[in-house]
């Protein structure tokens, strides 16, 4: 008998007892090859040294210090290198312990950041159908599950959907991937237009859709036609890189090959590669001026924000993934 709620209530799991490479062993000696690395996290597989040392190393200095208080070397330092090897106008990081976390502290910052301006009616999140932000209860908001949204409807903040990006099922015969592309996008201006150019915060993206609609990247020019909207309209681009970032499509940020850079990217799985329960969001100049000169405070925290430990697992595994290419 387990006194653990599993994901399925009933489940009757394998205990897993060890972890080599590209596989997992349980207690009764068998081993599966862990295709897909969980859910997209184990990018370096399981075991490897130099992580495991560096959270040795870690581990002997210093586990835990809470951040209203201290900073760290460590969280110092991968914060140094996601900004190092950030898209354009990211400088700085907000280190959390997973993907939906990263995802609710970007809309957080997203409205802080107009409560800041002066422009606090500012208030819709626009995202795209078939997308998934997280399970919290403002990433769930966020994403265009319906089957994940349904019982929890009531509980949920208001958010937009509009089409995704998904050739397969909604170009039309004939359509060029540019034609295609233009009228994609041409659903977000016409979302913002109906809102209220001076009402909506952000659209929120994934850069790559993962969990929903499978592995769907953006079609020609999709994302550089998004990002001239939001910026027509004054309104910020979150992207959603916590599955398809920190390396997965060949580059170490997705959008890097639509040739655009976001105003908030949130990131994790990747990052440090199952280690650790680590995520970040990253953010732009802009929204951090606009709290150190505004209430100097983003108000939003976590107890095990910028954890060490974390932090040295993300720092490991990014140092990995650079000299291994």
């Amino acid at each position: 008998m387990t006194h653990i709620l599993h994901r399925a209530a009933n489940a009757n799991m394998p205990v897993a007892v060890g972890g080599k490479g590209i596989e997992l062993f349980d207690q009764n000696g068998n081993s599966y090859i862990d295709a897909s690395g969980g859910a997209a996290v184990s990018c370096l597989g399981h075991g490897h040294p130099d992580v495991i040392a560096a959270l040795h190393k870690q581990l002997d200095k210093l586990a835990y210090a809470h951040t209203g208080f201290f900073t760290t070397e460590v969280a110092e330092q991968l914060a140094d290198r996601l900004v190092e090897t950030a898209p354009e106008g990211i400088d700085h990081v907000y280190l959390v312990s997973g993907g939906s976390e990263a995802i609710e502290a970007a809309l957080k910052m997203a409205r802080q950041y107009f409560v800041e301006k002066g422009e606090p009616q500012r208030r819709h999140i626009i995202a795209r159908r078939q997308s998934y932000h997280g399970n919290t209860l403002g990433a769930l908001a966020t994403g265009g599950n319906a089957w994940r949204r349904a019982q929890f409807r009531p509980l949920l903040i208001e958010t937009h959907h509009i089409d995704p990006c998904y050739a397969y099922r909604w170009q039309e015969p004939g359509e060029s991937d540019a034609d295609y592309a233009a009228r994609a996008a041409q659903g977000l201006e016409d979302k913002i237009l109906e809102l209220g150019p001076d009402q909506v915060i952000a659209f929120v993206a994934e850069t790559v859709v993962g969990a929903t609609s499978g592995a769907v990247p953006p079609v020609a020019d999709y994302f550089k036609r998004i990002r001239a909207i939001c910026d027509r309209y004054g309104v910020l681009l979150i992207l959603d890189e916590v599955m398809c970032g920190m390396g997965r499509t060949g580059t170490l940020h997705a959008c890097e090959q639509d040739g655009v850079a976001p105003d908030l990217m949130a990131i994790a799985k990747g990052l440090g590669g199952g280690y650790q329960p680590v995520g970040a969001t990253l953010l732009s100049n802009k929204i951090f001026e606009a709290f150190s000169r505004g209430s100097g405070f983003f108000q939003h925290g976590h107890t095990y924000m910028g954890h060490p430990m974390a932090a040295a697992a993300g720092l490991a595994v990014q140092e990995v993934i650079q000299r291994d290419h």
